[in-house]
């Protein structure tokens, strides 16, 4: 069988999510750690984003369709239920944690803190400071969503728990998401039980460029 590449840095929670699907299917893969807009993906992906797959003659963009991909063409758990109503419900929260939570804690409160355009390098304070309301707002929400069944889906781990779990990952690092997020007793527990689960744990990235935690 042709060999599978994922191709984009591993710091990346797109990446990440691609890599914890292949690891719930058995599947392996080699991780080729590249920034975007690089040649190698540029060649595949239109708009030059991170992730995406090669196998064989397959190419694809977009962890969602990459996931999908990963998830239908090989054996193992399937990571969308067969059930009609969870499998909408997967991709409820796919969606919600896509275009809601994540442009706003990884693209905007993240990249304040490690991407910064400030003079002196440092945190973007004001940037930081100005989405703490919508962050607070977010949390909550996924407390509620896992206060439940520890799942974003019933009882069973899904697509939409890989989605998120790394960006929890992330806010757990730094200063104001991590005293958040450890207000929320259901949802800390909930990170802390997954990132023990062998497909989270044996993926987890090393630190961000220019950091040592």
């Amino acid at each position: 069988m042709s060999e599978l590449k994922i191709i984009g840095g591993p710091q990346s929670n797109f990446v990440w999510l691609t890599r914890i699907a292949c690891s719930e299917k058995g599947v392996p893969y080699t991780l080729v750690p590249v920034f975007p807009h690089t040649p190698e993906v540029d060649a595949i992906h239109p708009v030059g984003k991170i992730p995406v797959l090669q196998h064989g003659d397959v190419t694809l963009a977009e962890s969602r369709a990459i996931c999908v991909y990963i998830d239908r063409v090989f054996d193992g758990p399937s990571l969308i239920p067969s059930d009609p109503v969870d499998a909408a419900r997967t991709e409820q929260w796919i969606s919600i944690v896509n275009t809601h939570v994540d442009p706003v804690l990884m693209r905007q409160y993240v990249a304040a803190h490690y991407f910064p355009d400030t003079a002196d390098g440092e945190p973007d304070r004001k940037r930081i400071d100005g989405l703490l309301e919508k962050m607070e707002a977010q949390f909550a929400m996924l407390e509620r969503a896992v206060a439940q069944t520890g799942h974003l889906v019933n009882g069973s781990f899904t697509l939409a728990d890989a989605n998120l779990l790394p960006i929890l990952f992330y806010m757990n690092k730094l200063p104001e998401s991590r005293v958040m997020l450890g207000q929320k007793k259901q949802l800390k527990a909930y990170l802390d039980r997954h990132l023990q689960r062998k497909s989270v744990a044996e993926t987890i990235p090393p630190p961000m460029p220019g950091r040592s935690e």
